[in-house]
């Protein structure tokens, strides 16, 4: 249903630092990049290797605001351990804790998630959803 989603970022370098970092673990990586230091609209977009963007990051340093509350993206993740690893490399980069890696009963018996909010207040999840 969804082509892509773009998120308004105050500052274009540390959320590209963040995005690289924590979607890594999950397989994901820049596939575009429109980055002119010191110019405006200034963009970069991230999915699979070798295909189009799922995500794209655009520079709006005017204060544009993340969506409020009961917004979030979550990423699929290839297993438990990305999912930790997309948490520890979000707390690196600047993220916020907002629920460590572990099982979400309530979501389902095999539903292993993690939640963060990034330096610009986006909510973001990464999930493993099978059995191991």
């Amino acid at each position: 249903m969804l082509h892509h989603l773009s998120f308004g970022v105050a500052d274009i370098e540390r959320a590209t630092a963040f995005y690289d970092a924590v979607l890594a673990p999950l397989g994901y990586v820049r596939v575009w990049s429109d980055l002119r230091p010191g110019e405006d609209n200034q963009a970069v977009g991230y999915g699979a290797p070798g295909g189009g963007d799922a995500l794209a990051l655009k520079h709006r340093p005017d204060g544009q605001r993340a969506p409020g509350p009961g917004f979030h993206l979550a990423f699929a993740a290839p297993d438990r351990q990305a999912v930790a690893d997309f948490h520890h490399a979000a707390l690196l980069h600047g993220g916020r804790d907002n629920g460590a890696p572990g099982l979400r009963a309530q979501y389902g018996p095999n539903y292993y998630a993690a939640f963060v909010v990034d330096p610009d207040g986006h909510h973001l999840e990464a999930l493993f959803n099978a059995a191991v």
